[in-house]
C-alpha cells in the first residue's frame, strides 16, 4: 500500500473518467517498456534499481565522510547545475528548519549552492562569505567541463589553495565525477581528492539517489538509509503492478496526459509548504527536460501558495484555459502553532481563535481548489503523511517513474536533452571558443 495518495476527482469536469480508464493499455505498454528496458534511452535506466541495489559500504562511506566535513568546515559548497544539485537542494530544504541559515547550529554546516549561474556578483559575494568562514565543497561533473561549475570550481580551488595551502586544501575538496574519463576524473587523480561516482546509466536529473545527491543530503545531517527505505518502498509498488489503481505513478501519468490531449498543456505544480519550493524546481527540471523535445510536452511551471495567490492566483483563476494544478499535499505540520485570541478583535480573527495554523493552511488549500476547478482549471492532488526522509524517498521516486512512463507515452526519449546544447554552442561561439570559429562568424553575420 502507497503512502502517496493521488486523487484526480477534479478532473473528471475536463476529462471524463471513462478516458482515463481507456489509457490502461498504452500505460501498461509504457510500463513494460520501463521494466524490460526495450525503449528509447534505454541505457539511462539505471535508477530504476537503485533503491533495490543498496550499497549499505557506499552508504556508510559517505555517512563517514559527512561526518569529517562536519568536523572541519562551517560551510559547504556544493558545485553543481542542474541534476547535479537540484536534487539535493530539494530534500536539505524540505527537512530543514526555515531560517536554517540564521540559526547558529555548530553541528551542521550551512549548505551553500554554486555553479548553478555565472553571475560575477553572486561568486564575489559568496567569496566574501568563504574569506571569513572554515569551508570545504564538492564539485559535482560527469565531464568537469560544464561551463558553470568549471568556472566556479576554479575559482574556489584557487581560494581553498590560497586560504588552507595547497595540501591541506586537497582535504576539502571532494569530486563526484564519472568513473573513468573526463577532466574531472583525470584532475582528481593527479590530485587525490577524495572521489565519489556517478553511474553511467544514470542522468542527472535521475540522480538525487546517488552520491550526487547523497553526500550533501548527509553534511546536512539527514538519514539518508531512511530516504533510500522510502524510495524502495514506492519502487516495489511501481514495478509491481501498472494497474492505474494500483500504481500512483501510472495514474499520475495518465490524468497528466489525458489533460494534455485535451488542451491542458502547462501544468501547475503547487505547494503550500514554503519547504517544498526547490521540490518543485527539481520537478521542474525532471520533466521540462524529459518532455520537452520534438515539439511535445507539458510545459512544468511552480507556485507557492497562500503566498502567490497574491500574484498568479488571478491569472490561474481567469486567464487563458490551458493549465491544470497538481498540489503538494502534506497532511501532518511538524510544529504546532495555535492563533491566539485578543480581546479588541481589531482584525477581525477571533472567530478562528485557538485553531491551529496548518488548519487555517488546510482550508485555503481546500478552499483554493475548489475555486479554481469552478473556474476551468483541471486538479491533480498527491498526499503525502508529513514531510521526513521516508517520504521524500518515496515522492522523489514517485515521480521519477511516472516521468519515465509520461515520455514514453509521449513517444518521446525521456532520458537526453538534445535541446540543451543549442545555447552552449552560440555561447563558445561569443566567447571565441576554439574548435567554434564556424560558428563565431555565422553569428557575426547575423
Amino acid at each position: 500500500m502507497s503512502d502517496i495518495k493521488i486523487d484526480i476527482t477534479n478532473i473528471f469536469d475536463f476529462v471524463p473518467e471513462s478516458k482515463i480508464i481507456s489509457m490502461q493499455e498504452q500505460i501498461s505498454k509504457c510500463h513494460k517498456t520501463i521494466i524490460n528496458k526495450t525503449g528509447k534511452g534505454n541505457n539511462f535506466l539505471g535508477w530504476v534499481d537503485l533503491p533495490e541495489k543498496l550499497d549499505i559500504d557506499l552508504l556508510k562511506d559517505i555517512e563517514t565522510e559527512a561526518k569529517r566535513i562536519q568536523n572541519i568546515a562551517e560551510v559547504f559548497v556544493v558545485i553543481g547545475i542542474g541534476g547535479s544539485y537540484l536534487g539535493a537542494r530539494a530534500v536539505i530544504e524540505a527537512l530543514s528548519h526555515n531560517f536554517a541559515n540564521i540559526l547558529d547550529d555548530k553541528k551542521k554546516p550551512k549548505i551553500l549552492y554554486a555553479g548553478n549561474n555565472i553571475s560575477e556578483d553572486y561568486l564575489s559575494d559568496l567569496l566574501d562569505v568563504l574569506d571569513k568562514k572554515d569551508y570545504a565543497l564538492t564539485v559535482i561533473s560527469k565531464s568537469g567541463t560544464t561551463t558553470e561549475p568549471a568556472i566556479t570550481f576554479r575559482i574556489l580551488k584557487k581560494h581553498l589553495e590560497k586560504k588552507y595551502g595547497k595540501d591541506n586544501a586537497k582535504k576539502r575538496i571532494i569530486a563526484i565525477t564519472d568513473k573513468e574519463k573526463g577532466a574531472l576524473k583525470k584532475l582528481s587523480l593527479k590530485e587525490n581528492y577524495k572521489t565519489y561516482i556517478i553511474p553511467d546509466d544514470i542522468g542527472g536529473r535521475y540522480s538525487v539517489l546517488t552520491p550526487v545527491g547523497l553526500l550533501p543530503i548527509a553534511v546536512a545531517g539527514f538519514d539518508i538509509h531512511k530516504l533510500f527505505e522510502g524510495a524502495k518502498t514506492m519502487r516495489n509498488i511501481s514495478l509491481s503492478s501498472s494497474d492505474l489503481n494500483l500504481n500512483p505513478a501510472a495514474m499520475y501519468a495518465a490524468a497528466r496526459n489525458a489533460l494534455y490531449i485535451n488542451g491542458k498543456s502547462i501544468e501547475i505544480t503547487v505547494n503550500f509548504q514554503p519547504n517544498m519550493v526547490f521540490f518543485t524546481e527539481w520537478w521542474k527540471q525532471l520533466f521540462g527536460e524529459s518532455e520537452g523535445k520534438e515539439n511535445k510536452g507539458i510545459f512544468p511551471a511552480g507556485v507557492s501558495f497562500t503566498t502567490d495567490l497574491h500574484s498568479m492566483g488571478q491569472y490561474i483563476q481567469q486567464g487563458v484555459r490551458n493549465i491544470f494544478e497538481t498540489v503538494i499535499s502534506i497532511e501532518k505540520s511538524q510544529k504546532n502553532l495555535k492563533i491566539p485570541y485578543d480581546n479588541d478583535n481589531l482584525d477581525g480573527l477571533n472567530y478562528i481563535a485557538d485553531k491551529n495554523i496548518d488548519y487555517v493552511n488546510k482550508m485555503a488549500e481546500l478552499g483554493t481548489r475548489l475555486a479554481h476547478v469552478k473556474g476551468g482549471v483541471p486538479n491533480i492532488s498527491i498526499s503525502i503523511p508529513e514531510i521526513n526522509e521516508f517520504y521524500l524517498g518515496q515522492l522523489i521516486y514517485f515521480y521519477e517513474f511516472a516521468c519515465a512512463i509520461s515520455g514514453y507515452f509521449l513517444g518521446v526519449n525521456p532520458f537526453d536533452q538534445p535541446g540543451v546544447e543549442a545555447y552552449k554552442k552560440n555561447m563558445f561561439a561569443l566567447l571565441g571558443k576554439p574548435g567554434f570559429e564556424k560558428e563565431t562568424e555565422a553569428l557575426k553575420k547575423i
